[in-house]
């Protein structure tokens, strides 16, 4: 590329009110991200020297998502054109190329981005360059008119189409390159003569090709401009999201049994050998390392899981928790904000938070620790090599030396030195005859209480 500066507009200003949402439309997440933080990395990633939002009134929520770039409000939504004339005081006097984007489309790629620049800078040097893509059905959207060359002659939109132009199949995404130097004097003849009274973007390339200016296309993907106007568009994008986050950690050396099942964050980062198996979940702020195995109906948010561990099936890693190598965390067992270091077991349902669980230590079932006392949540250290008998409730804070034991039912809320064992049991006592003796009292009484009622 030269070294002509590039200015992005991102057109963020419609009010999705089809989502029926309090959150401004291009905050809504796709795979655990706004969509609008999509499309802002994008453009980070073809080199854009500068960003300029158009935003509308009361979304102080998506100015401060995008900042630092600038924000320009358009207080009436009167089309495309008027969006990018709202920006045109923020852009000035530019002379480089403007990108035309928009945040509720956040699919596009940075490759089709750069091959846009690439032809927006090639000769003949067209003033506007449009994405074109041809999708299954392009009955709804307009067609891109282009002449014997290839050169772009026109923009019409499917209700003002001829048959003739019905036919074609290469439509338009709306995405566009246009030359700087000559964006003023296209916008300043726009004009809003239309069903709509809107000004219409698409309407620069007439103007351009009646000055005598070139103008062309490149095409792209449909799923790259999967626009998001309902809360079904966003399933169908986060569908196609999903799908590819799935092909590429497959392709780098992840298994997964039934990948359609598997839902990943935008920054799951998975290691080598790992295996997923069905209905695992993945929310932000995960890594897992090498050969791992995650088993069916597990989260994981906010986690770390070291080489060779095992977690699940339906196990809960919360945000904080740190699984170190080789340590197992097995079904219905929760885990937030702690660490099970190397070796170390908790198999069954367990909770284990605000907690250490030293080296190779075996946490048995149903231990609980027992973490917040209704103002503060306190830490419970379990030393290297320890074990803790079944239902066990550790009372924070407290420490579990190395090598100590509790026993099964133990309720500990005083620390126990290394290699000692803790009981909390009472005495064991059998009264011979109770249980017998207890029941023919009750049923007697219910066979009176029977023969008064009936009398």
């Amino acid at each position: 590329m030269s070294d002509r500066q590039i200015t992005a507009v991102v057109l963020a200003a419609g009010l999705g009110t089809r989502m029926k949402s309090d959150v401004p439309k291009v905050l809504h997440a796709i795979a655990n991200r706004p969509m609008i933080d999509h499309l802002m990395e994008t453009l980070q990633a073809v080199h854009t020297d500068r960003v300029v939002v158009v935003i509308g009134d009361e979304m102080e929520a998506v100015a401060a998502k995008v900042a630092p770039h600038e924000t320009v409000i358009q207080e009436r939504r009167l089309g495309t054109g008027h969006a990018v004339i709202t920006a045109r005081d923020a852009i000035g006097g530019f002379d480089g190329d403007i990108l035309v984007v928009y945040g509720d489309t956040p699919l596009i790629s940075a490759e089709t981005l750069g091959r846009l620049i690439e032809k927006r800078r090639a000769p003949p040097d067209p003033a506007v360059v449009v994405v074109g893509f041809r999708p299954e059905d392009p009955g709804p959207y307009g067609r891109l008119i282009t002449d014997d060359n290839g050169g772009l002659e026109a923009i019409v939109e499917a209700r003002d189409a001829t048959p003739e132009q019905r036919a074609v199949t290469l439509c338009n995404s709306g995405v566009m390159a246009i030359d700087g130097t000559a964006l003023n004097g296209l916008l300043d003849r726009l004009g809003n003569d239309n069903a709509k009274n809107e000004y219409y973007l698409t309407d620069i390339i007439g103007l351009a090709r009646a000055d005598g200016l070139p103008c062309a296309h490149v095409e792209g993907h449909e799923d790259e401009f999967a626009g998001i106007n309902s809360r079904a568009d966003l399933a169908r994008v986060e569908a196609i999201v999903q799908n590819a986050l799935r092909v590429r950690a497959m392709a780098e050396g992840v298994t997964m049994t039934a990948p359609e099942t598997v839902f990943l964050s935008h920054d799951t980062r998975l290691g080598r050998d790992v295996t997923i198996g069905p209905n695992v979940v993945f929310g932000p702020g995960v890594t897992v390392g090498d050969r791992v195995e995650i088993r069916a109906f597990s989260h994981l948010e906010g986690a770390t899981v070291g080489d060779g561990a095992l977690v699940g099936p339906f196990a809960r890693l919360r945000p904080g928790a740190r699984i170190d190598a080789d340590a197992h965390i097995g079904n219905f067992v929760e885990i937030k904000n702690a660490s099970v270091e190397v070796g170390a077991k908790v198999n069954h349902l367990t909770y284990i938070g605000d907690a250490r669980v030293g080296t190779k230590a075996n946490v048995g079932a149903g231990t609980i620790t027992c973490n917040y006392d209704g103002f503060f949540k306190d830490h419970t250290d379990i030393g290297a090599g320890a074990f803790i008998g079944s239902n066990s409730s550790l009372v924070a804070p407290v420490k579990i030396g190395d090598g100590a034991i509790t026993g099964a039912g133990a309720v500990i809320a005083r620390d126990i030195p290394s290699d000692s064992m803790a009981l909390t049991r009472g005495p064991h006592t059998v009264r011979e005859g109770w249980a017998k003796a207890f029941r023919e009292r009750r049923a007697a009484e219910k066979a009176a209480a029977q023969a008064k009622k009936k009398s």
